[in-house]
């Protein structure tokens, strides 16, 4: 059974892994020119992003506790959570180090919790791949049986026609033969001729 082979791009398999720095990152940016254009020691804004942030979270865990439980939206609601305190403490903050041990530190995490569903990603792959391996072979088992079983019919039909064309040939050669006795044959116990050989 032939398959199509699709080729991935190097970039669609390097976005996935990348993806936590490239947020981390660009909420730093962000955060310090929202610092640059006044937010730095600006209470309001401070107050504004701990109560973003805080929603964010309670919001998170709602979702997690929830009677659904959505682990999706729980997750998503963690992650803006995060991300508002580290743009409020990157835009709030005089320096730079600050931001950047916290971004550092919220990259990491990021990826530690993003591993977890990568190998539960890869196993899920690895398992449909396997079952999809399996079934195709089954069914590649199945053909070839069934084309065996085919070929034995036919190659079976076309030596019982061969016989019977044979066996035809032969009793009108031997009906053609001089002296030939259809009632010497039905004595010695061979099966009686057909009645338009008997007339020959």
């Amino acid at each position: 059974m032939n398959e199509q082979i699709i080729a991935r791009h190097w970039l669609a398999i390097i976005a996935p892994k990348a993806a936590p720095a490239l947020a981390t990152s660009t909420v730093l940016i962000l955060a310090r020119i929202w610092n640059a254009n006044g937010a730095e020691h600006s209470v309001g804004n401070a107050v504004l992003m701990t109560a973003l942030s805080l929603a964010a979270a309670a919001a998170g865990a709602c979702a997690s506790v929830g009677r659904a439980g959505d682990s999706v939206i729980a997750g998503t609601a963690f992650a803006a959570s995060g991300g508002l305190a580290l743009a409020g403490v990157a835009g709030y903050a005089d320096g730079l180090s600050l931001p950047l041990l916290l971004c550092v530190l919220a990259t990491a995490i990021a990826y530690g919790l993003a591993a977890r569903y990568w190998r539960t990603d890869r196993r899920e792959r690895v398992a449909y791949e396997r079952h999809v391996s399996d079934r195709r072979e089954e069914r590649a088992h199945v053909e070839r049986v069934e084309t065996i079983r085919g070929t034995t019919q036919v190659e079976v039909a076309r030596s019982g026609a061969a016989y019977a064309e044979q066996l035809a040939a032969a009793l009108v050669t031997r009906a053609a033969l001089p002296g030939f006795d259809p009632a010497a044959l039905e004595r010695a116990g061979l099966p009686e001729l057909p009645a338009h050989h008997r007339d020959t």
